[in-house]
């Protein structure tokens, strides 16, 4: 009985913590290492997940690399089988904090912020400081970021046949509302 009383007590503050936490499943990631006078290199992925904690700041995103779609089906192919081998590492993991976070101040009109965290992909993890935008509206918390990672660091090596024409500085966009 005892055992019982614990185990549900258990499980009820875990409700109560997860209910805590905001989560978009369809936040937006863009990306492009588009070099000028040759063909745009961009990609959208409207399946990415993201949680936030409003209580702590903390911040976690998965995204799997699948889910970007180019508009030319050639470079997907080429990005899923030769840059990012999606079959051998098949997901981008970003954990961080929002520094000096507090959800009672977030008003209609976006806040700056700076998101600092590990962005795991292709098998390596680098550290990101991204500026974000932050507001509250009707819809729920709507974070904006844009920064930028080499791909390099992440040993994404881009062939010499291409290496003119796809940028190794990859600017990145994330697009949420969390509800």
């Amino acid at each position: 009985m005892k055992n019982n009383i614990v185990v549900a007590m258990v499980l009820i503050s875990s409700l109560i913590f997860a209910q805590e936490k905001k989560i978009s499943k369809s936040a937006v990631i863009i990306f492009e290492a588009s070099v000028p006078s040759f063909e745009e290199v961009k990609a959208t992925n409207n399946n990415v997940t993201l949680v936030l904690n409003p209580a702590t700041g903390q911040i976690a995103s998965l995204a799997l690399m699948k889910g970007f779609r180019f508009k030319v089906a050639l470079m997907e192919e080429h990005f899923n089988e030769n840059y990012m081998e999606s079959d051998r590492y098949p997901k981008a993991l970003f954990k961080g904090k929002i520094e000096g976070f507090d959800v009672n101040s977030l008003t209609p009109k976006p806040k700056d912020f700076v998101i600092n965290g590990k962005l795991e992909l292709h098998g390596k993890t680098a550290v990101i400081k991204a500026p974000a935008k932050i507001s509250q509206s009707n819809s729920g918390i709507n974070l904006q970021s844009n920064f930028s990672v080499n791909a390099s660091d992440f040993d994404i090596s881009i062939p010499a046949v291409v290496k003119n024409k796809v940028a190794n500085k990859i600017n990145i966009q994330v697009d949420a509302v969390l509800k």
